[in-house]
This record gives structure tokens, sequence and C-alpha cells, in this order.
């Protein structure tokens, strides 16, 4: 006879690790659908809005910058990058004092397309989270701790 599974939770609705992980999937569909026509997949995206963000106020963003404020592995973001450079989105340049760090910079079509995309997705965004309407700071505030509280050091 096979033994019984003991579950915590009574049902899959009382699980906030299966709750996040059903919202997850639904929310990358949904970005996954306005990112498709941009020539952009999610990690892309999340690389290039990183590089825009540091680019308003630092001219030498490095592959280190945006991995630290994607909070990426830094072999991934490397890999990403230079499909990025391929679809000519960035450019890497020397950098001026650190021989082993390249600048990454956004091109015109990288800007543009960033633009479309930032465009795209905040849209998608808010009407994606539209449900839950005057309760979204919360939310917010309750995701930022989440995050705060269990990352790795």
């Amino acid at each position: 006879m096979q033994k019984k599974i003991e579950f915590k939770f009574k049902n899959p609705g009382e699980s906030p690790g299966y709750l996040l992980g059903q919202v997850t999937l639904l929310w990358q569909r949904k970005h996954k659908k306005v990112l498709d026509p941009l020539n952009l997949t999610q990690t892309q995206f999340v690389l290039l809005t990183a590089l825009g963000w540091l680019s308003r106020e630092n001219d030498t963003v490095t592959q280190v910058d945006i991995a630290n404020q994607g909070n990426a592995d830094r072999m991934m973001v490397s890999k990403v990058l230079r499909t990025l450079e391929v679809k000519k989105f960035i450019s890497r340049q020397e950098h001026p004092t650190d021989t082993r760090a390249k600048v990454i910079k956004l091109t015109n079509e990288g800007a543009k397309v960033l633009q479309k995309a930032l465009t795209a997705i905040e849209n998608a965004d808010i009407e994606f989270f539209s449900v839950i309407d005057n309760k979204l700071s919360s939310f917010n505030s309750n995701m930022i701790n989440l995050i705060e509280q269990n990352k790795e050091e």
C-alpha cells in the first residue's frame, strides 16, 4: 500500500508558493505576448531596462552593474548581452579605467525598442494588476519586503 502524502496546506489555494507560481506564469505569458513582436525575451527586456535605468545616472555602465541591478547571474547576463549586441540593441566599448570591463551602451535602435517595450510592458502590468485596484501599493510593499528578507548574500 502506498504511503499517504502529507500536505501542510489543505488545498493549492492555501499555498502562497503555489499561488505565486500561478500568478507568475500568467504574468510572464502576458509579457511574452507584448515582447514577441519587439524581438525581445523577458530576460532581454529586464537587462535592457536595467541598462536604460543605470545609464540615466552613469556613462560607464558595465556588465557587472547590470547583473547587480537585475539581481542576475553574471554568466547569464554575459550571454544575453552578446545576443542583444548581435541584435544591434547594445554596444560594448573599452572601459576608460578598467581593462577587464566593457562599457555597455544602448544603441539608437536599442533605445527605440526599449521605449516601445517599456510602454507595452507598463500598460500590460497596469491591466494585469488592475484587479487588485486600490491595494496595489500594499501588494508592492509586501513584494519588496519578501525580496529584501529573502535575498541571498
